[in-house]
C-alpha cells in the first residue's frame, strides 16, 4: 500500500520524501482545495516532480476545486502543464472539469476528489465509468463500509489515515460559503465551525472534531485492498509531515508504530489527542475536540528538533545494480542500471599494475556500496577484472558518485503525456426568461393542499407506502428523494427504490454520485440535486449526457454567473426555505454527555441552526430562510424554482408558499444566500 504525503509547499518535499513517502500530493497556485498552502509556482512544480520523480516517488496534483465558466480555460492550462512535465496523476473535484480532461488529455491519469463526496460502491462505479483510476473515499467509512467497498471496487481506492477532520462530509460543506462568503468547495473555507457553537449540554466547541488517526491500522486496510494511505495536512509545516510519514512507514512495515513517535507526532498537532470514531464505527462525544493551549504549547522547539533526525539523510530506497569492468590497457568502466531500464556507463582511468594484491570483486564491490547521500542502494553487482590490476580509491570513488550522478539525473525525466487542445462548451445561449415553474421538497408526508400547484414535490424516500399512494391519490407529482448520506445503507436505499418503483415511481431526486448510479441502474429518472454542484456549462452537459430529466444549479454561483450558464438541459435553483450548510455523520447534538437534549445549535450571538436527520447523516440548517420572492424577473436562464422545507409546521409552509407567490418578501428575518454577493 503506497503512503501519500501532503506538500503544501517545497520545504515539505524532502521531509516527506526522505521519511518514506511513495507519493506526494500537492496544488498549484490556482484551482487547489487549500488556497490557504504556499502552493507551487509552475518551476517549484516541476523541480518538485524531477526531485520526486529520481526517487522513485509518484507526484499528484491537486486540481480539486469546483470551476466557474470563466476559469475553465485557466484551470484546463494548469492540466497541460502538468501533462508536460509530468505530473502522476491529476486529482480532481469538478464534474464539467472531469470531461474536458478526458478529451484533451485521455492519457493524463484521474484521481478523483474526496471532495466528490463519493462513499458507497456505486459511486465509485460510476466514478469508474468516467474514466477515473482512483477515488478518493468520504473520511466518514467505518472499516467494514470501506473493505465491503474494497471488495468489489473497480478501480483503486485512496483512505485519509492521519489529519484534520471537518465536521461535514466534503464536498457539502456550505457553512464558510454561506456565513461568509469563502467557499470550502473552492479552496478558500475560514473554518467556522472551529468557532464556539453550541447545543444544550454540549461543550461550547460542538462543531470541531478531533484529528483522525488510524495509522496503526495500516495493515488491515492494505488485506481490505486499499491501495493509498493517505496523511492530511497541506497547510502544516515539514516536521508534522515527516513524523506522520514516518509513523506510517512504520506501521506498514513492521506492523506497529513506536509510542514515541505518536507522541511526538501528537505534539506537532493534535486536537485534544486523535481519534479512530468514524473507522470504528464509534461516533459521539469522544470524537469532539479543540486545539488547546496544551496542544500548542507541546509543539516545542526540541519537539522539532528530535523530528528532524526522520529526514536528516536521503532514503536509500531505489535499487540499482552496477557492472564493473576494470582491463588491462583499457579506461575502466562502471554501468549503473535501475529497475525501470535506465542505465548510464561512465569510464575512468586506465589501471595500474598492482604492486601487492590486485583489485578483486570483494574489493571493488565494496567501493561501490558505498552509496550513502544518494537515494540509491545496491542490491546486485558483478565484475571483469583482468588480474594484478590497481585502480586508487579515489578513482573507484569517481566511478560511483559520476554515475550515480548521471543515473539520479536521468531518472528526473520522463515523456509528456499528450495534450490537445479542445473547444470548451458554449455559454450564454440559455433563454434569458424567469422561471416558470415550483418545486417543493419536504422532510415528511405533511404535504398541504395549497401546492398542488407545484409542477413536483420531493418527498422523503422511506416514507410509508400508503403516504405516497395518498399523496399520489390527491394529485401530486411526486418524486422521491435519495439521501445525500448513504452511509451504509446502499442496499437498504436500493431495495426501497425497488418498491417505489413497483408503486408506480418512475422519477428520485439524486444529490450525490452513488444516488445517480443507483437510480440508473433501476431504470428510474433523474433530477439532480444541488449536492452534486454543478457550477459550469461542461458539468451540466455531463448531466444531460447521463440522461438527467434536469438539475439544480449550485446555490454558490450569483444570479448573474447563473444567467450566463450554456448547456440545453433544463436548470433550477433553491429559492426558498432554509439552506443546509452541513452535512455530518457525527451529529452536534451528539457531543453531550447527557444524550441528545436539543436538535439546535447555537453561535456566539445565540442565532439558532436547526439540526435535522435524514438518512445516516444529520443537516445542519442555517438561521434563517433563503428569500427569493420579490426577486423573480432577476431570475433568468432558468426553469424551476425549489422551495426547500425542514422544519416549518403545516402553517408555515402555506405561510411561505403564499409569500412566494406574492412576489413580495417576508417580513421576518431572512437571506438572499449567495446569489447576490457569491463566494471567493
Amino acid at each position: 500500500m503506497e503512503i501519500l504525503a501532503p506538500a503544501g509547499g517545497f520545504d515539505t518535499i524532502v521531509p516527506a520524501v526522505r521519511a518514506g513517502a511513495d507519493a506526494v500530493y500537492l496544488g498549484a497556485k490556482e484551482l487547489s482545495a487549500r488556497a490557504g498552502a504556499k502552493n507551487f509556482s509552475d518551476q517549484e512544480l516541476k523541480d518538485a516532480v524531477g526531485y520526486c520523480r529520481a526517487r522513485g516517488v509518484k507526484v499528484y496534483l491537486a486540481c480539486n476545486t469546483l470551476v466557474r465558466d470563466d476559469e475553465l480555460k485557466k484551470a484546463l492550462k494548469i492540466i497541460e502543464y502538468a501533462c508536460s512535465i509530468p505530473v502522476d496523476a491529476v486529482i480532481i473535484q469538478d464534474i464539467g472539469l472531469i470531461s474536458l480532461v478526458r478529451e484533451a488529455a485521455p492519457g493524463m491519469r484521474l484521481h478523483a476528489s474526496t471532495q466528490m463526496s463519493v462513499h458507497t460502491l456505486k459511486g465509485v462505479e460510476l466514478l469508474a465509468d468516467m474514466g477515473f483510476k482512483r477515488v478518493v473515499l468520504s473520511r466518514e467509512l467505518s472499516r467494514d463500509e470501506i473493505a465491503e467497498i474494497a471488495e468489489k471496487s473497480p478501480i483503486e481506492l485512496e483512505v485519509f489515515v492521519h489529519g484534520a477532520l471537518c465536521m461535514s462530509v466534503s464536498g457539502q460543506c456550505y457553512f464558510s460559503a454561506v456565513l461568509g462568503g469563502r467557499s470550502g468547495n473552492r479552496g478558500a473555507c475560514a473554518q467556522p465551525c472551529r468557532l464556539p457553537f453550541y447545543v444544550d449540554g454540549g461543550t461550547g466547541h460542538d462543531l470541531s472534531l478531533k484529528d483522525n488517526s488510524i495509522i496503526q491500522n495500516l495493515r488491515e486496510l492494505e488485506r481490505s485492498g486499499v491501495a493509498s494511505a493517505k496523511i492530511e495536512g497541506r497547510m502544516k509545516r515539514p516536521e508534522y509531515v515527516a513524523a506522520a510519514v514516518a509513523a506510517c512507514r512504520q506501521s506498514l512495515d513492521t506492523g506497529k508504530t513506536e509510542p514515541e513517535l505518536m507522541q511526538k507526532l501528537e505534539a506537532v498537532f493534535s486536537r485534544s489527542g486523535f481519534t479512530d470514531g468514524y473507522y470504528k464505527g464509534k461516533l459521539g462525544a469522544d470524537m469532539f475536540g479543540i486545539r488547546s493551549k496544551d496542544d500548542v504549547m507541546s509543539a516545542t522547539g526540541k519537539v522539532f528538533n528530535s523530528i528532524h533526525a526522520y529526514y536528516k539523510d536521503e532514503r536509500q530506497s531505489v535499487p540499482v545494480n552496477a557492472e564493473l569492468t576494470v582491463k588491462k590497457d583499457r579506461p575502466s568502466v562502471l554501468t549503473v542500471s535501475d529497475s525501470e531500464g535506465r542505465n548510464v556507463t561512465v569510464s575512468g582511468a586506465v589501471p595500474e599494475a598492482a604492486l601487492n594484491v590486485g583489485l578483486n570483486k570483494e574489493k571493488s564491490e565494496s567501493y561501490i556500496r558505498k552509496t550513502g547521500g544518494t537515494p540509491f542502494r545496491l542490491d546486485g553487482f558483478c565484475a571483469d577484472i583482468d588480474d594484478g590490476l590497481a585502480l586508487p580509491a579515489l578513482e573507484m570513488n569517481s566511478l560511483r558518485r559520476r554515475a550515480l550522478e548521471e543515473l539520479l539525473e536521468k531518472r528526473t525525466s520522463k515523456d509528456p503525456v499528450k495534450f490537445s487542445d479542445i473547444v470548451l462548451p458554449e455559454t450564454g445561449i440559455r433563454p434569458k426568461k424567469p422561471p416558470k415553474n415550483i418545486r417543493a421538497r419536504f422532510t415528511d408526508g405533511n404535504v398541504p393542499d395549497e401546492f398542488l400547484d407545484c409542477e413536483l414535490i420531493y418527498v422523503p424516500m422511506f416514507l410509508r407506502d400508503e403516504e405516497y399512494e395518498s399523496l399520489m391519490d390527491r394529485g401530486f407529482a411526486v418524486a422521491p428523494e435519495i439521501p445525500r448520506g448513504m452511509f451504509g445503507m446502499e442496499r437498504k436505499i436500493a431495495d426501497r427504490l425497488e418498491r417505489l418503483k413497483k408503486l408506480g415511481i418512475s422519477e428520485v431526486l439524486c444529490s450525490n454520485l452513488g444516488a445517480v448510479e443507483l437510480a440508473r441502474e433501476l431504470e428510474l429518472d433523474i433530477h439532480g440535486g444541488f449536492g452534486l454542484n454543478l457550477t459550469n456549462t461542461a458539468s451540466i452537459e455531463w448531466a444531460e449526457s447521463m440522461g438527467f430529466l434536469d438539475a439544480e444549479i449550485s446555490f454558490e454561483l450569483t444570479l448573474e454567473q447563473i444567467s450566463r450558464l450554456g448547456g440545453r438541459l433544463p436548470l433550477g435553483i433553491v429559492s426558498g426555505g432554509r439552506l443546509p450548510l452541513m452535512l455530518t455523520r457525527n451529529c452536534p447534538a451528539d457531543n453531550s454527555p447527557s444524550g441528545r437534549k436539543s436538535m439546535v445549535l447555537k453561535d456566539r450571538k445565540g442565532m439558532e441552526f436547526p439540526l435535522q436527520e435524514y438518512g445516516s447523516c444529520t443537516e445542519v440548517l442555517n438561521s434563517v430562510p433563503l428569500e427569493l420572492s420579490d426577486r423573480k424577473r432577476e431570475i433568468l436562464g432558468v426553469e424551476f424554482e425549489v422551495l426547500r422545507f425542514s422544519v416549518e409546521n403545516l402553517v408555515e409552509k402555506v405561510e411561505s408558499l403564499q409569500v412566494f407567490n406574492s412576489q413580495k418578501p417576508r417580513k421576518t428575518a431572512f437571506t438572499r444566500g449567495l446569489y447576490y454577493r457569491g463566494v471567493e
